[in-house]
């Protein structure tokens, strides 16, 4: 997701202002260093120190040399908690088996993404947002240790070295420990700006180091939302209206409350739930119910009227997001035109959804994932009228999000569920109620435009119509009807394009809530101009990739993953008929990445993709295994979304309810894939969304080579590609 405006305008700035500012005093004995961000932060805090601003994180370490890290992200597979301690123990010089986490308590003050300013993890920012304050965290202690031991050996600090928790000074032979030095140092000045490692110096960042959660994973030890069992708790099954928005009319409880286990039906508004002892009887309770809906204002939405609704705001004008160059030769008779479509998409994650509360009259207590604790921490509060620090969060792992647990909806059901209920109860979705009514990826309407001149596009227009999730998420961000998130990845393309129009139109789709997915607004950007720009090269009689590369002349960058990726795929080799492969190129997240997808469509119009070969220039690397889990797991999950991906409705109604009819891709439909690593000393860009992004218009491409058909809406429709 593109860094908000009101942040600093953009993210090299925001990382400009973060500083690393005081030590304070030990802490159980041990040494605690605070990281601290931006004014903002500062403000909020009020720390009354001129100068100085409220810390975001903390390190602790230990008389026993431990350094514990006060996490603030989430991890949810993409290995934050591996990478952001890697950042640390790079400048402090310790080992990875020196650190410890620590769930940071819900806070925005002291631990909001300083990117967002609210405690999230998303967007792909967590290394984007913590690659400099971390570091900087690890270089001050590190030199606050190293000036407690000079001063007790009475020598320069520059005379010493350090490695491994060890400080040293070699013309003397002595060497301390980092805990024993930690009481010393406590009582010390931080250094206004520690000194850094250049990279020929790490030697930790950059190489593939082990995930610190990988073991716990394999040995059952660790622990999801799901796993938590608070003493004396009870499972509950929801179940809404299956018409979207719709109420309770009338329950019967009867037969409901005969199942065994069974102890409590809870009807409310909008929702009913069945409290059991185990989630056995809960779901056999809520399927033993009688349940009348009042199915409201939506019985009678569909998928058609939704589509039909979008492509008419199409034609309303919109907001102009960017302008550039001569706007006349935008207009007039010799353009190419094109529209291009994506549809509703369910997030589907592995662990069900589900989320634990106890309410008290005095406090309530939640056991989630949830990938942005202080939203949980008010939605509760909001619910209960409790104060936010009578809500207890215990935030866990989290089973796969892709934006789903940006949401605190389902927290909020949960909670008001519980206060029916005497003792903790946990909620679990079913998988078919939370496909069939959950939040959805927006369905998107993308109006493209060009002009050819001597074989290269010398105008460009967008006009992007879908909903405003920023505007709902995070308002401070939406500014002169501009969504930030639904314009991401259109405003910056990597090309030469020197007559440039961008317009946006705010479209909400009736009864249907839209919420971030994996890849957010790039997911519908991207497919668009790089499935626009194979139809340009179509019209201008060239190849993909020769088309692409003579309008790079002023992004290195991009040239470059294009050539590389384009050289391991063996671009313009011979393939057999109805064969081809599809090249796509991304700037987004803060990263460039390029992919070629290699496919084979039958008679009956199936497509086979046998193969994804990926080149990315992410910045300045920390651990190149992560790199190519994300884009791999993105990549499969792009793919799931271009060959199957769809959520459909009828009579007000979703049509898919599990993995049966919304599918994931199965092992025998993935494909070999390939990830090529481009060095690099820039700024770190993110990873988790690319992979996402960048498979769906490479594939759509490669289908396009091969049959000469362009898919202009997701999913790949096979009717339209039978022999």
């Amino acid at each position: 997701m593109t860094v908000p405006a009101i942040l600093s305008g953009g993210l090299s700035g925001g990382l400009s202002r973060r500083g690393l500012l005081k030590t304070g005093a030990a802490v159980g004995g041990g040494l605690l260093v605070a990281v601290s961000f931006p004014r903002g932060h500062a403000d909020a805090a009020g720390t009354g120190t001129p100068g100085v601003f409220a810390p975001d994180a903390f390190i602790r370490i230990g008389r026993d040399g431990l350094v514990t890290l006060v996490m603030a992200q989430v991890e949810m597979g993409q290995g934050t908690h591996t990478s952001i301690p890697m950042l640390i123990a790079e400048e402090l010089d310790v080992t990875l088996d020196h650190v410890r986490l620590e769930e940071a308590p819900p806070d925005d003050a002291k631990y909001g993404n300083p990117i967002f300013q609210i405690q999230m993890t998303g967007g792909s920012t967590s290394i984007r947002a913590l690659w400099l304050p971390m570091r900087k965290a690890g270089a001050s202690a590190r030199a606050l240790l190293v000036g407690a031991a000079a001063k007790g050996w009475g020598v320069d600090p520059t005379s010493c070295r350090t490695l491994a928790g060890v400080v040293y000074h070699d013309a003397s032979g002595r060497k301390a420990e980092y805990g024993s030095l930690v009481d010393r140092a406590s009582g010390m000045t931080p250094p206004a700006n520690p000194l850094l490692k250049p990279a020929s110096a790490f030697r930790l960042l950059g190489t593939p180091a082990k995930r610190l959660d990988t073991a716990d994973k394999v040995n059952g030890k660790a622990v999801y939302g799901i796993d938590a069992m608070p003493i004396s708790v009870k499972f509950a099954s929801l179940a809404c209206s299956p018409v979207l928005g719709g109420k309770v009319a009338h329950v019967d409880q009867t037969q409901a409350l005969a199942v065994k286990g069974v102890r409590q039906v809870v009807v409310l508004d909008d929702m009913v739930a069945v409290v059991g002892d185990h989630m056995w009887a809960a779901k056999q309770g809520l399927d033993a119910l009688v349940i009348e809906w009042a199915e409201g204002a939506n019985a009678a939405v569909d998928s058609d009227g939704i589509w039909q609704a979008l492509a008419a705001a199409g034609d309303k004008p919109g907001v102009t997001v960017k302008k550039t160059g001569d706007q006349a030769k935008l207009g007039g008779d010799g353009l190419i035109e094109a529209r291009y479509e994506l549809p509703f998409l369910a997030h589907a994650a592995l662990e069900p959804m589900n989320c634990t509360v106890h309410v008290r009259p005095d406090g309530c207590e939640l056991w989630v994932g949830t990938q942005v604790a202080t939203n949980a921490v008010r939605i509760a509060a909001k619910e209960t009228g409790l104060r936010v620090d009578q809500i207890k969060l215990n935030n866990h792992l989290i089973g796969g999000g892709f934006g789903r647990r940006l949401e605190v909806d389902g927290i909020g059901k949960a909670v008001r569920i519980a206060m029916k209920v005497d003792g903790p109860v946990k909620v679990v979705w079913t998988r078919e109620e939370d496909i069939a009514r959950s939040t959805y990826r927006p369905v998107y309407h993308n109006r493209m435009s060009a002009r050819l001149e001597n074989g290269k596009p010398v105008a460009w227009s967008q006009r992007i119509v879908g909903s405003a999730i920023i505007a709902r998420f995070l308002p401070p961000a939406f500014k002169d009807g501009i969504d930030i998130d639904a314009v991401d990845g259109a405003t910056e393309l990597p090309y030469d394009l020197p007559n440039f129009h961008l317009d946006y139109v705010r479209h909400e789709p009736v009864g249907v809530d839209t919420c971030f997915w994996r890849g957010v607004g790039p997911n519908s950007n991207i497919f668009s101009a790089e499935c626009f720009m194979d139809r340009l090269a179509k019209e201008a009689g060239a190849d993909p990739v020769a088309f692409r590369r003579s309008l790079l002349g002023h992004s290195p960058r991009a040239l470059g993953v294009l050539d590389l990726v384009t050289a391991k795929a063996g671009w313009g080799g011979a393939l057999p008929a109805r064969s081809g492969r599809g090249v796509c190129l991304q700037s987004a997240f803060g990263s460039f990445i390029a992919c070629v997808a290699e496919v084979a469509v039958d008679e009956d119009g199936e497509v086979r993709v046998s193969r994804l070969t990926v080149a990315v220039d992410c910045g300045s690397i920390v651990n190149p295994d992560t790199i190519a889990a994300q884009l791999q797991g993105g990549m499969i999950f792009g793919l799931t979304a271009a060959l199957h991906g769809n959520i459909t409705l009828a009579r007000g109604r979703v049509e898919q309810s599990n993995y049966h009819d919304y599918r994931m891709l199965r092992i025998n439909e993935t494909p070999r894939i390939e990830v090529h690593i481009i060095p690099s000393t820039e700024a770190p860009g993110g990873i988790g969304e690319p992979g996402t992004v960048v498979v769906q218009p490479a594939v759509a491409n490669a289908v396009y080579a091969a049959t000469g058909v362009q898919m202009t809406r997701m999913p790949i429709d096979r009717k339209l590609l039978k022999a």
